[in-house]
């Protein structure tokens, strides 16, 4: 049993309005009158809630690690039993017919704001109690607004234009008054490094209760958020990247500084970070990590169900799984290695990927599942071109998820319906931090292209050295391993390019991809020219097209606007 700050059984306590054995860990100390006592609780209530909204309000269908928002990219196909299953995600796969009023969209923005909500409800009551009376006041406030922030950067990165909920105490009708375009979006960005940095200033080096932030958390995620904001988009009738900030990229390489990022690292072994043992979750590279558990007195546990739609349906195993989110033949090319072990770079115009002949890059075995080799890790369960590997019968093809899914034989699994498992979901992972380090090197080319060379080889090293659970695949499946650092000088056009070939096989399908190129301004380009290459392929792609200024960003929802008296103004793009 993993413990853990949100767990079923504190939710269950929470809304009976119980908790008493966390929150007598969680009390000030000392002498306190009997109000004051009650408002601590009440606080420490509010917070609980304020974390457990992040599970409790997930959904397969508007999962908050946005994997269902990346099957835009050219990482991963929809998937399911064809186009109709999940038609409005289908329709952001193609970037056509994507409608204001599809619920999908609706889904994730009223989840997203009602977790924010919570926080600020939280925040209310913490700002009006003394220090002296609640010792965690700022370290818990810091906490709150660090999941402020999560909450605005996840919307900012789906709809660009959105309305800040940033100040506490709002009433509904407050929150219906709130204008999207208060702030530009320069600005928006700001507002979110507003409340990290707050959480920077207040949390501690590590926290007892895994699922709370820290300080490295916040200075990662300030990271993320200067390297964002550092590629403006300020045009109003554009979503073009219009110039990049050098003020904004030295941040980034401040805050992703050793010494500042503190205690994390990189695990030995790259799978490591994607496996349901407990030994293995809040490892060194998990900076902060949403915690699920089993097994933890209630019947299905406090399981991730945000990934149910991605089990695949394996016969008298899995049977009910859905085979959502399967990685693309175009994601399996970019593993590729030539004899040196190096990227081809260019995945388009290239033979696709046969495992017995081609080098590859071994992450590529820890993250796609691939006919001829073995399910999760599995012999038992050896993967093939049959409907058991593909739902919609080879319409998205036969690959498989390996990231989100666990062995069937585990233990880890459990079935209400969908499957589910333990697993954490890692929001930020330290590699991550790594390449936005590594990215803003490059992009300010001031001498230091060679570190950030250097950052990216550790990441290849470490890839190299990954064969904890694959190291019999060459011998036993004929598949042929080939990753090796890049030699040599680089300009920052070179650079720049191998950093974006790796930030997408170091974290293919976590739901990265598609926010990468709208950051890059290379959207268009990208998609349009993996649409004509996959549609032979896959025919789902025959009719697509991405619409520059258009389809980088959803719509605001057409049940938001109406709401807005007014004050909600509709993306550009004809929607």
């Amino acid at each position: 049993m993993k413990k853990i700050i949100y767990s079923a059984a504190l939710l269950l306590a929470m809304m009976t309005g119980g908790c008493n054995d966390f929150l007598d860990a969680q009390k000030p100390q000392g002498t306190i009158d009997e109000e004051t006592a009650m408002q601590a609780e009440n606080i420490d209530n509010l917070i609980i809630s304020a974390y457990a909204i992040w599970i409790s309000a997930e959904d397969i269908n508007s999962s908050f690690s946005l994997w269902n928002y990346d099957v835009r990219s050219d990482d991963a196909y929809k998937g399911g039993n064809g186009t109709e299953d999940g038609d409005v995600f289908h329709a952001l796969e193609i970037s056509q017919g994507v409608m204001t009023t599809a619920w999908n969209l609706s889904s994730i923005w009223e989840r997203l704001y009602n977790a924010i909500s919570r926080a600020n409800t939280a925040l209310e009551l913490l700002n009006d109690i003394d220090a002296s009376s609640y010792p965690l006041r700022d370290q818990r406030i810091a906490e709150m607004r660090f999941l402020r922030g999560h909450g605005h950067f996840l919307l900012k990165q789906l709809f660009k234009r959105i309305p800040f909920a940033n100040r506490e105490g709002l009433s509904p009708e407050e929150y219906n008054q709130l204008s999207n375009t208060f702030y530009t979006n320069d600005e928006g960005w700001a507002q979110i490094a507003e409340d990290f940095q707050y959480a920077f200033d207040n949390l501690p080096e590590s926290q007892s209760d895994k699922g709370r932030p820290t300080r490295g958390a916040a200075s990662a995620y300030l990271a993320k958020t200067y390297l964002y904001k550092a590629y403006h988009q300020d045009n109003e009738d554009s979503h073009a990247v219009t110039s990049i900030s050098n003020e904004d990229l030295m941040k980034v390489v401040a805050y992703t500084e050793p010494s500042v990022i503190g205690m994390y690292g990189l695990e030995n072994d790259f799978h490591n970070n994607f496996r349901p043992e407990p030994q293995y979750e809040n490892g060194i590279e998990s900076m902060w990590a949403m915690q699920y558990s089993m097994n933890d007195g209630t019947k299905y546990g406090n399981c991730n169900w945000a990934f149910g739609l991605i089990v695949p349906n394996i016969p008298g195993v899995t049977d009910g799984g859905c085979d959502f989110y399967k990685p693309s033949q175009n994601l399996v090319n970019a593993f590729k290695t030539d004899e040196n072990g190096l990227p081809l770079l260019d995945t388009f115009n290239n033979s696709d990927f046969d495992a017995e002949r081609d080098y590859a890059d071994p992450r590529l075995f820890l993250t796609v599942g691939i006919p001829g080799l073995p399910y999760e890790f599995n012999p038992t369960y050896i993967m093939d071109r049959s409907a058991t590997w593909s739902r919609s019968n080879g319409l998205y093809g036969y690959y498989v998820s390996l990231k989100h899914n666990v062995d069937p034989e585990s233990g880890y699994m459990v079935k209400n319906g969908l499957w589910a498992s333990p697993m954490n979901h890692i929001v930020l992972r330290y590699a991550d931090v790594l390449l936005m380090r590594a990215e803003a090197l490059i992009q300010l080319n001031d001498g230091r292209i060679s570190e950030a060379i250097d950052i990216i080889n550790s990441l290849r090293n470490r890839a190299a050295q990954s064969m904890g659970v694959i190291a019999d695949y060459p011998s036993r499946y004929g598949v042929r391993f080939n990753v090796q650092p890049y030699r040599g000088s680089y300009s920052r056009d070179e650079a720049f390019r191998i950093l974006k070939h790796e930030r997408r096989v170091e974290l293919a399908m976590e739901s990265d991809r598609f926010f990468d190129l709208v950051r890059w301004g290379e959207a268009e380009q990208t998609l349009n020219r993996y649409y004509a290459e996959e549609a032979s392929k896959c025919t789902i792609y025959s009719s697509a097209h991405f619409t520059a200024n258009k389809n980088e960003y959803l719509p605001i929802p057409f049940a938001q606007v109406s709401a807005s008296n007014g004050n909600y103004r509709q993306n550009i793009g004809g929607w």
